[in-house]
């Protein structure tokens, strides 16, 4: 006996799949489709566009095409016409063996979007080949004793059509002995069976030569024949005979060259020759001549090559055993390959998205199609990615597995993925393939500017030079490519009489900033203004920062002296008493100084005087006071030179001229007023008049006090004793107004200061405010209420 086809429908139909991602349509099957073998190539199949309900411009745009099993490409699809055609001549026995029905499995696949359909195509067998026996002569002997209805079995023919077109009949030529019988193997083949119908008789016939002919289905049919010799043989009554006349054997497929498969044993009850039995294959294929191989004296059946399961699932095979008279008899071999897990799973990437953009959820990265060619467990798989990952891997349809994200990823957090997939079979032990992908995840605008400050505080000097470099502003966006480039550009003051456009400007790239002008710490201490950052991105995306600009004062003004005044008019003359003893408070310079911190602490110098050692001034207040007794001697008029000077650096200063006239006559340590009449009194009062110019505060909390003191000696008599001093009229020195246009307003208020007699502390003491920078004009009574009014404002010196 014999096997047929060694390499079963798996081997031949290796199919390669595709996913589906619209699931909706993913089950749908077109087909089945039959075409006849050997048909022309170009030839019609069907119309796939009409099947699927497409029309011919949808089958271009989305890019059909077919996948067809292996790396053949039996079909072509005419996307113009929707016809599915055949590619090339398609050989059934080929491509199938002699495997009924021979199915071509292929696949429809749409590309935009990825869709695909199932589809299988038959070929129909044609008869095309004829039954051929293995060897054009048969010998048989037969004993002559042989009884009538004994069955010799004859060598069968082999034709590579299938079904109907395969051997279906066996004739002989008409003779009296014998006829032919045909019958069927446990696979479908059919073989001859000689029956004898007349007995034989050596002496009168030794020997008869027949024709067998083999007839197959086809119509009209073809046939083969070989010539069967039959030799009437002297009595040898005794055959061989089998101890099993089916031997069932399993083997698995990774057994050795060399392996025991079984061994076979035959007994004959003859003696001497015709009792000595051989052993041989009967009638084995080429294929299994290659596997196989007999001990002809032991009767051990032997591999000569290893088997493969996933080519090989069974062989099977007649043994004949032939004693020394030439008798045989024969068993049949059954040999299972049993399979091993020796394959592992084969995984062909379908499709690959990549980059995939960013907060986009449940997107399909990646498909894949598994196979495993081994059988039951070991042929069974599954899937695994690494745990620590936002992807899912999900089956599809059969053999599918589909990559999607789990949720929406973020660039700025990981920018790509490694990603490693592993397919495990069920086997023992477990086999597994991994395949590697590389995600990379694009950038979506979703990340605005962000500075590294939230607000920024610059120092700058005053009088600096214009297009001055003051800082910089720096913001960065998490995002790449146009969407992380960052512009800056000042935002519209809060202020709109702010006028930040004339003071800064910035560099668009870089954000630096630059001082438009030079600016006065006296005018404007500090300013504020927003600072914009904008991506490139659609949409754009933008954040802001404060940005504080303080002004660093500078020791660029000298101190102003506000009394005594030094305008050039007449000058105030102090009046002492000679009785005044040592520390008498003779007056006090007063003086100020528009820098600020210890640019403005001034110091208080006696730089000249008419009769050194005979006054002295106090550093830290400016109070000028006698240093000793005075005495007759001493002379009358005094003149005193005293430097202010700041603590900057460097120093500045400035000088004030004092006038003193020693009086004779006091008896208090203050000159007496003289007597006169009331409105005179009221005129000749001794007044000092300190008038106070306190800038208003603009945002920028700009504060500046102007003082100016005036001091007004009027005395209608005895004019010659006492000088005059006058009130300036107008602005005075260091009044505030507009700031070079920039919007912040001063406003004055003045008050009346008093210097008090009668008191050895000598204070200065606020009066009531006044609106007019001109002397009071009133009554004695109102005068005498103003001194009442004492403010909080008032100071000592």
């Amino acid at each position: 006996m014999e096997i047929g086809w060694m390499h079963n429908a798996r081997q031949r139909q290796v199919l390669i799949f595709y996913v589906l991602l619209g699931l909706s349509r993913a089950g749908t099957a077109l087909g089945p489709y039959t075409v006849v073998e050997e048909t022309d190539r170009g030839s019609f199949v069907a119309n796939l566009g009409k099947d699927l309900g497409v029309g011919l411009t949808e089958l271009s745009t989305r890019g059909a095409r077919i996948i067809s099993q292996g790396n053949r490409e039996h079909l072509q699809l005419k996307v113009q016409t929707g016809d599915l055609l055949i590619n090339e001549k398609l050989d059934r026995e080929e491509l199938c063996g002699p495997t009924e029905p021979c199915v071509l499995h292929f696949q429809v696949l749409m590309e935009k979007p990825l869709e695909i359909f199932q589809a299988e195509l038959r070929v129909r067998d044609i008869n095309d080949h004829s039954p051929i026996f293995p060897e054009r002569e048969m010998i048989l002997k037969i004993l002559e004793n042989s009884p009538l209805g004994n069955m010799f079995p004859l060598k069968n023919a082999v034709d590579l059509d299938v079904g109907s077109n395969n051997v279906q009949e066996y004739n002989i030529s008409p003779n009296s002995h014998f006829r032919v019988l045909t019958s069927n193997r446990s696979d479908g083949r059919k073989y001859p069976e000689l029956v004898l119908d007349k007995e034989l008789d050596r002496e009168e016939e030794a020997e008869l030569r027949l024709t067998l002919t083999a007839l197959d289905g086809g119509s009209p049919p073809r046939s083969g024949t070989s010539q069967v010799h039959i030799e009437v043989v002297d009595i040898n009554d005794n055959a061989p005979e089998f101890e099993q006349a089916l031997y069932k054997v399993q083997i698995p497929e990774d057994s050795p060259i060399g392996s025991l498969v079984v061994t076979v044993s035959a007994s004959d009850l003859d003696s001497g020759l015709n009792g000595k039995i051989s052993y041989t294959l009967f009638q084995p294929s080429e294929d299994i001549s290659k596997i196989l191989e007999v001990n002809p004296i032991t009767g051990e059946i032997r591999l000569t090559t290893q088997v493969d399961y996933e080519t090989i699932l069974s062989i099977e095979v007649d043994i004949e055993a032939t004693d020394g008279g030439g008798l045989s008899g024969k068993c049949t071999l059954l040999l299972q390959v049993v399979d091993v897990n020796d394959n592992a799973p084969e995984v062909t990437t379908s499709a690959l998205t990549s980059p995939i953009p960013e907060n986009s959820p449940e997107i399909v990265v990646a498909v894949f199609s598994v196979w495993d060619p081994d059988s039951g467990d070991n042929g069974k798989t599954v899937s695994s990615i690494q745990e620590d990952l936002p992807f899912l891997l999900k089956p599809s349809v059969k053999n599918f597995y589909t990559l999607v994200t789990e949720r929406a990823l973020d660039r700025e957090a990981r920018a790509e993925y490694n990603i490693t997939i592993t397919f495990t079979d069920l086997g023992t032990p477990r086999l597994k393939t991994q395949c590697n992908i590389m995600v990379v995840v694009s950038d979506v605008n979703d990340n605005a500017p962000t500075f590294n400050q939230s607000s920024y505080t610059l120092f700058v000097w005053e009088n600096n030079s214009p297009a001055l470099h003051i800082g910089t502003v720096s913001a960065t966006d998490r995002d790449s490519g146009t969407n992380a480039q960052v512009t800056y550009s000042l935002l519209p003051p809060q202020d709109p009489h702010l006028p930040i456009a004339s003071l800064v400007s910035i560099n668009a790239d870089n954000g630096h900033l630059f001082a438009l002008r030079s600016l006065d710490y006296e005018a404007l201490r500090a300013f504020e203004f927003r600072v914009g950052a904008v991506d490139a991105g659609s949409p754009a995306l933008s954040s802001e920062a404060l940005v504080r600009v303080v002004v660093v004062d500078d020791n660029d003004n000298s101190p102003f002296v506000l009394y005594p005044l030094q305008n050039g008019s007449a000058p105030c003359t102090e009046l002492v008493p000679r009785a005044a003893e040592a520390g008498y408070l003779v007056t006090k310079v007063v003086a100020v100084d528009n820098d600020s911190g210890q640019n403005a602490w001034l110091s208080y110098q006696l730089l000249k005087a008419t009769e050194p050692g005979l006054f002295r001034v106090w550093a830290h207040n400016g109070e000028v006071r006698t240093a000793r007794l005075l005495s007759e001697r001493d002379a009358t008029k005094h003149r005193l030179v005293v430097l202010v000077k700041d603590n900057g650096e460097p120093s500045m200063s400035a000088t004030v001229t004092l006038h003193v006239l020693l009086v004779d006559g006091f008896s208090q340590p203050y000159l007496p007023l003289p007597e006169v009449p009331l409105d005179e009194t009221q005129a000749d009062s001794l007044t000092i008049y300190l008038v106070t110019a306190l800038a208003s505060v603009s945002t920028l909390f700009l504060f500046s006090v102007l003082l100016f003191v005036a001091v007004r000696l009027c005395r209608r008599n005895r004019a010659a004793l006492v000088g005059r001093c006058s009130v300036p009229e107008g602005h005075f020195p260091g009044h505030l107004v507009d700031i070079n246009g920039t919007g912040t307003l001063s406003q004055s208020y003045q008050y009346e200061v008093c210097l008090t007699r009668g008191s050895g502390t000598s204070e200065f003491q606020f009066l009531k405010p006044i609106i007019s920078c001109y002397p009071p004009q009133g009554t004695t009574s109102e005068i005498e209420e103003n001194s009442n009014f004492q403010n909080s404002f008032g100071f000592n010196y």
